[in-house]
């Protein structure tokens, strides 16, 4: 495909939890060539989530000649690159551009405390100015543990990047944000356009170490001669800023206007709603979609895919089964068993909770179980209370009458055919499936975008977002799932206080 054709191939860079993707489509949204490496994730401490940004950059530099090579084309075929990545994970570098620590990711607990103080001191404050409430996974909380108990970072931290901003800056040497994730770090004063200095203050964190902002299109800067070298990419090629996974597979999908849903079946599970405007509520979460007027409501469980990998590990596993062939297994098996796994429930709280309780102190548990429980009915039970805790996710929606109706799904778990059926049946929505969801799919429509492949943000999408399955909820499995939910929910409130027994014990 190289040669004399014009430059319209464009490539999008992922950071995943567990692995960062690079993608390249043609201008028809055709995927020619992808590549992944596995990302180390690091708990040093009880409820720590933290990863080396310097282990996205060797995987950048793995991946792209493999994609480059698995497209057939050159890198000087390349029209332009942009990046996505979980938001609210912050990168600082000093003075000298060495890396002061870790990157804490947003699925880290330790600003438990700090989110509690925050929210009972300043929170209606906190979400008047920033759009939402405090938690354990917002940059504002984990800026004020660092505060009190990494002071030295602090001092040394000359510049706040990002986590796609910081990889993005090491082929352009450039530093910028775009505002879904000025926003994300709930440092931010989206009615003002600009940092808010009474948000910084909270968090005891310098302004001035902040980024400038620019938009999820803007051309950045262009790859350099040292970036060229390290990664296999062509010297000069142009870089879109991008802008946070969730945003970017919002509009990747083809979610791109009012009351269009999504819902992410990934490491954490999200359910969000295409608005006009924010939608300000505790419970909520608020962001600038990457289409230019649009916003997305977005709010979710913390263990999603995370929940299912982990079972698959701990008791699929077996000597010379990949780890594929175990969630195929899974799969099946969950497909042996009636719905309701004869009275098994789970809920996924591995690592706390976000929506709706917001509380870092919640574990998961299986509860119900007898003697004729076996593999397959823990299987069926842990799709099924991924999909409840979707459903307690999407209530919150609900009693802010924002019915979701249809909903695009995303992330590894919508590969699952059974587990896509499963969610329409509790959610009660129609699901479809649009033919890729990775969110370096929705960087590389961006980078098209920002460098004139694409004429804008709709365009591009309703051009290469193609739904390839439907799932229709099954009115009978809607009502058991219904009367099955609200023991779910009876289940949950009796146990929390024995949760925090638990977590309060074992520290």
């Amino acid at each position: 495909m190289s040669g004399g054709a014009a430059r319209t191939w464009l490539m999008g860079i992922d950071i995943g939890a567990g692995s960062l993707k690079t993608m390249i489509i043609d201008s028809s949204g055709k995927v020619c060539g992808s590549a992944a490496s596995d990302i180390a994730t690091h708990s040093p401490k009880p409820r720590w989530s933290e990863q080396d940004p310097m282990d996205w950059w060797k995987a950048v530099c793995t991946t792209v000649p493999l994609a480059l090579k698995e497209a057939g084309i050159a890198a000087a075929d390349i029209a332009g690159i942009s990046f996505s990545a979980g938001a609210h994970t912050p990168v600082l570098e000093d003075a000298q551009g060495n890396l002061v620590r870790p990157a804490i990711l947003w699925n880290d607990q330790r600003s438990g405390e700090e989110s509690r103080e925050l929210q009972d001191k300043y929170g209606e404050r906190i979400l008047k100015l920033g759009l939402n409430r405090p938690a354990p996974t917002w940059t504002l909380p984990q800026f004020l543990w660092l505060a009190r108990h990494e002071p030295e970072a602090v001092r040394r931290t000359a510049r706040v990047y990002v986590a796609k901003d910081w990889l993005r800056s090491r082929l352009t040497g450039t530093w910028e944000t775009d505002r879904t994730e000025a926003v994300g770090t709930l440092l931010f004063d989206p009615a003002r356009d600009q940092w808010s200095p009474e948000l910084c203050d909270l968090a005891q964190w310098d302004i001035a170490t902040l980024p400038p902002l620019v938009t999820p299109t803007s051309i950045v800067g262009k790859v350099t001669a040292a970036a060229a070298r390290a990664t296999g990419l062509a010297e000069g090629t142009p870089v879109v800023c991008g802008t946070s996974d969730t945003s970017i597979e919002t509009f990747g999908a083809g979610s791109v206007a009012p009351d269009d849903g999504t819902i992410k079946l990934a490491t954490a599970g999200t359910v969000s709603v295409v608005s006009r405007e924010p939608r300000v509520h505790p419970t909520l979460i608020n962001y600038p979609l990457a289409v230019p007027g649009l916003w997305y409501t977005i709010t979710g469980t913390n263990s999603c895919a995370s929940a299912h990998r982990w079972f698959r590990d701990r008791f699929l596993m077996t000597p010379g089964r990949s780890g594929s062939e175990a969630f195929a297994e899974m799969d099946r098996l969950v497909g042996t068993v009636p719905a309701g796994a004869e009275g098994l429930l789970f809920h996924p709280y591995l690592q706390g909770e976000r929506a709706p309780y917001w509380d870092p102190m919640l574990r998961a548990d299986f509860v119900g179980m007898t003697f004729r429980h076996d593999i397959a009915h823990f299987s069926r039970a842990i799709y099924e209370g991924i999909a409840f805790s979707l459903r307690d996710v999407l209530e919150q929606f609900r009693a802010q009458d924002m019915q979701v109706k249809t909903a695009r799904i995303i992330g590894g778990g919508s590969k699952s055919a059974i587990w896509r059926q499963i969610v329409a049946d509790v959610l009660n929505v129609e699901i479809l499936l649009p033919e890729t969801t990775d969110a370096s799919f929705g960087a590389a429509l961006l980078a098209g975008v920002g460098v004139g492949v694409f004429t804008d943000e709709l365009s591009a999408a309703k051009l290469c977002a193609r739904v390839v399955d439907r799932s229709l909820p099954d009115p009978a499995s809607v009502a058991f799932y219904d009367k099955l939910f609200a023991v779910y929910k009876d289940a949950q409130a009796g146990l929390a206080q024995v949760n925090h027994a638990l977590s309060r014990i074992t520290g």
